[in-house]
């Protein structure tokens, strides 16, 4: 395929895991939106595993009568739904070589952002991660570092208090480049090192786990009462011959929803905030003037403009008044 300039056609697939109990929601949605100005045949779904829940004992619970109590695989689920749902295949076929990976929580990550895929691409690295610097040395995210002398993730949990303020000559967290689920990974490295070890990726995580009484009748526990076996999507770091990693602002990329609508972070107050921030920034940037009130949202469509560019000639010397979508 050519486009109207004569090069070839840029394509780019964009595809969603979704889980058995969101599947056909999440495809109803796309389908109400006309798959955001995407063609139907480049979005592709793929619905990631599930694995019994066990009691501590190891055995099956059950959550009804006739039902297991099932759980998602965690996000470490997309290697073996890409391999089982034939989506691995796919891109091998259609030329595909790499891919962004990222979560859906976070409304300022950049899709496909050319900047952290031609970086992992010049440094030709098998697998990357983008992350920004702990805003504390409490902040509850994972960080960066070697584990056993491979390329890994440490949990919060798992920094002892030295380590987690440790800082060096200029006052830095020496263990602060935080997780932020934004990834680059080589299709060739999924293929031939991630799927052949996907077996060994489980993890056990002791949860509450609801579950049929001896009567029958469902039983919501107050304590931990089961095992889930999940798989985290940064399993795969230690893996990795050559990672890369590249460090992001969080005021530009990184609004996670976390947390329920009126906690003071990680929620969808604090998310329309940032958004607001950094679109009125570019607004600004580009000779644009906002009136009206601060916490009115402003918000620039991605389709107008991905991380602030291309925006003087809709805005230079202009007034817009807030709340506004630039569309």
């Amino acid at each position: 395929m050519s486009s109207e300039a004569g090069g070839p056609k840029p394509w780019m697939p964009f595809l969603v895991m979704t889980s058995p109990m969101t599947h056909k929601q999440t495809v109803d949605f796309f389908e109400q939106h006309s798959y955001f100005g995407m063609t139907k045949e480049d979005v592709w779904f793929f619905e990631q595993g599930t694995m019994p829940c066990l009691t501590p004992e190891g055995k099956i619970i059950l959550e009804s009568p006739g039902s297991i109590a099932c759980n998602p695989y965690g996000n470490g689920g997309v290697y073996p739904a890409l391999k089982k749902s034939g989506c691995l295949d796919k891109l091998l076929s259609t030329g595909v070589k790499s891919l962004h990976v990222f979560s859906v929580d976070n409304p300022l990550c950049r899709p496909a952002d050319p900047r952290f895929v031609g970086y992992c691409l010049s440094k030709n690295a098998d697998c990357g991660n983008k992350c920004v610097w702990k805003a504390s040395p409490e902040e509850k995210v994972g960080v960066m570092a070697k584990k056993g002398g491979r390329p890994s993730v440490v949990e919060y949990s798992e920094l002892d208090d030295a380590r987690k303020t440790l800082r060096d000559s200029n006052g830095r967290l020496v263990f602060g480049a935080g997780n932020i689920c934004n990834h680059f990974f080589s299709v060739d490295f999924l293929t031939e090192v991630v799927v052949p070890k996907m077996s060994t990726m489980f993890h056990l995580a002791h949860k509450k786990i609801p579950y049929a009484g001896e009567d029958g009748k469902p039983v919501k526990p107050e304590s931990n009462n089961g095992v889930k076996l999940e798989a985290f999507i940064f399993d795969v770091f230690p893996m990795s011959s050559r990672i890369a990693i590249l460090e992001t602002f969080r005021e530009e990329e990184f609004a996670p929803v976390k947390n329920a609508p009126g906690t003071a972070s990680d929620s969808p107050d604090s998310a329309r905030s940032m958004v607001n921030l950094l679109c009125r920034k570019w607004v600004e940037k580009a000779g644009g003037k906002i009136d009206g009130d601060a916490n009115a949202v402003v918000e620039v469509s991605p389709l107008v403009s991905y991380a602030g560019e291309g925006l003087t000639e809709r805005v230079a010397g202009k007034t817009i008044s807030a709340p506004c979508h630039l569309e």
